[in-house]
C-alpha cells in the first residue's frame, strides 16, 4: 500500500556484462554502478564541486538521494551528465513490491533507466562520440558473446546489465555507461524527448514482433492507457491501423487518449464486467455483430471486423483474458506489460482453436535509431504531450510520491537536471 504522503507542487510542462574485461569490484560498486578509482583526474576534479546526488530504493521499500562519487569511464564507456530521466512503471514496482518477477531488490541501488544526458569524457578506446555530443541511454549492456547476443536478440542476454533494475541507474547527475549503446539525438530533439526513446522502444519492439499484423488499415485493440498503451496507441497510428481502440479503467486517462490521438475510440472497461462480456462490447467498436458463441466455437458473422492484433499494455490478467476474447481469430495478441509469474485463467481452448498467437516480448533490440528518426522532426510521432510533470533531481523522492498517487492523473512524470557544468 503506498503511505499517505504531502507532496510539494509540481513543475507542469507541456510538452556482469561489460564488452571489455574490467577489474574485480566489490559488491557496492557493482550494484551502485559508481567505480572507485584512486586517481582523481582533471574532470574529476571540475566536477567535485557538482556532487552526484542519486535515487536509492532499497530493500525495505524506502527511496531517499544520497551522494555517491562521480565514476571514471573505462575505456569502452562514456562518462555522461544525465538531463533527463522518466520514471517507469517497473521503478514504482521495485520501490513499493521490491522485485519485478524473479528480480528481486536485496540491496539499495539507484533507480531509473529512460534518459538522456550529455557526454563530458569519453574512454580511451571511444571514437564514435566526443565530450559535447548529447545523447540517449539504451540501459541495456549484454555480454556480446553468448547465443542470443550473436543471433541479434541481446534483449534476451541472461547476462545483461540493465540500468536501474538491481543495478545502477541513470537518477543521477553523473554516471559511466559503455559508449556502444549510447545513441546521439540530434539538435532538433530536447532531453525529454530523448527519455521517451527507452518506452517508445517497447513499443517498436512489440510492433516488429507482431510481424505485419499492424499495418494500414488493420484494426488493433490497445489494453491499457498507461504511458506505454499511449505511445502504442499513437504508434499504432503512424503504422496505419485503423479504426483503434484503446482500454483503461480511468475515464481520465481514457479522456487524453481521445485528445493524444483524435479519432481513437476508448472503453472504459469495469470490473463488474467479465472478461468475455468486456470483449463482445469492445467488438462491436470494431464493427462486429456480436451474438457469437464463444462456448461452442461459433464465431461472429463479421468476425473479419475484430481487431487483428491486441496489444496489452496492463499485465493484469483480467485484461489479458479479455484480449484474448476480443481477437480476431488467426489474430495476433502481443502482451507487452509486465503481470504476475503465474496466471490461471487464460482461455486455452479458445485461443487454440482459433488459433490465436500469444506473443510476449522482454524489453527490445535495436530500436533507438528507428525511435530518433521517428522523434526528430515529429512528423511521424510527437509525445511531448505524455511528459505532464517535470521534477528538479533534487526533488527526485517527490517526483516519485507524485507518481505513485493516482489523484495526480500523472501519465509521464520525468527527473530533470538542467544544473550547468562548467568544463
Amino acid at each position: 500500500m503506498t503511505p499517505s504522503v504531502s507532496i510539494p507542487g509540481p513543475h507542469f510542462v507541456n510538452g556482469e556484462s561489460p564488452i571489455a574485461k574490467k577489474p574485480a569490484m566489490s559488491l557496492v560498486e557493482i550494484f551502485n554502478g559508481d567505480v572507485a578509482n584512486p586517481c582523481i583526474d582533471r574532470m574529476a576534479s571540475k566536477l567535485a564541486a557538482y556532487k552526484n546526488p542519486s535515487l536509492f530504493v532499497t530493500s525495505n521499500h524506502s527511496i531517499h538521494l544520497e551522494e555517491t562519487s562521480i565514476p571514471k569511464p573505462r575505456p569502452t564507456e562514456v562518462l555522461i551528465h544525465v538531463r533527463a530521466t522518466g520514471i517507469c512503471g517497473s521503478d514504482l514496482h521495485l520501490w513499493h513490491r521490491g522485485a519485478i518477477g524473479p528480480l528481486v531488490v536485496n540491496h539499495s541501488h539507484i533507480l531509473g533507466h529512460e534518459a538522456s544526458g550529455v557526454v563530458l569524457e569519453v574512454g580511451s578506446s571511444v571514437t564514435h562520440l566526443a565530450a559535447g555530443d548529447r545523447v540517449a541511454i539504451e540501459p541495456q549492456v549484454p555480454c556480446q558473446t553468448c547465443f542470443l547476443c550473436t543471433s541479434g536478440k541481446y534483449n534476451l542476454c541472461e547476462k545483461v546489465a540493465f540500468s536501474g533494475v538491481c543495478h545502477g541507474g541513470t537518477i543521477r547527475r553523473f554516471l559511466t555507461h559503455e559508449a556502444r549503446y549510447c545513441h546521439i539525438l540530434p539538435e532538433s530533439m530536447t532531453f525529454a524527448q530523448g527519455a521517451l526513446l527507452e518506452p517508445l522502444s517497447v513499443i517498436l519492439h512489440a510492433i516488429r514482433q507482431c510481424k505485419g499484423s499492424v499495418g494500414i488499415g488493420q484494426p488493433v485493440l490497445i489494453c491499457g492507457a498507461g504511458p506505454i498503451g499511449l505511445i502504442a496507441l499513437a504508434a499504432a497510428r503512424a503504422s496505419g491501423a485503423w479504426p483503434l481502440v484503446i482500454t483503461d479503467v480511468e475515464e481520465s486517462r481514457l479522456d487524453f487518449a481521445r485528445q493524444f490521438v483524435p479519432g481513437c475510440q476508448t472503453y472504459h472497461a469495469r470490473i463488474s464486467k467479465s472478461p468475455l462480456q468486456a470483449s463482445e462490447e469492445i467488438r462491436l467498436l470494431f464493427g462486429c455483430a456480436g451474438g457469437r458463441d464463444v462456448e461452442k466455437g461459433v464465431p461472429d458473422v463479421r468476425e473479419y471486423q475484430a481487431p487483428t492484433t491486441v496489444l496489452e499494455c496492463t499485465g493484469v490478467e483480467s485484461s489479458v483474458v479479455t484480449a484474448a476474447y476480443s481477437c480476431r481469430r488467426a489474430g495476433v495478441i502481443m502482451v507487452v506489460g509486465v503481470g504476475q509469474s503465474v496466471m490461471n485463467n487464460l482461455p486455452f481452448m479458445h485461443l487454440s482453436l482459433a488459433e490465436i498467437q500469444l506473443r510476449f516480448i522482454n524489453r527490445y533490440s535495436d530500436t533507438w535509431p528507428a525511435g530518433i528518426n521517428a522523434l526528430a522532426n515529429g512528423q511521424v510521432l510527437n509525445l511531448d504531450a505524455l511528459v505532464t510533470h517535470s521534477f528538479p533531481l533534487e526533488e527526485a523522492v517527490e517526483a516519485m510520491k507524485l507518481c505513485a498517487d493516482p489523484t495526480k492523473k500523472s501519465i509521464k512524470v520525468q527527473i530533470v537536471d538542467d544544473q550547468e557544468i562548467l568544463q
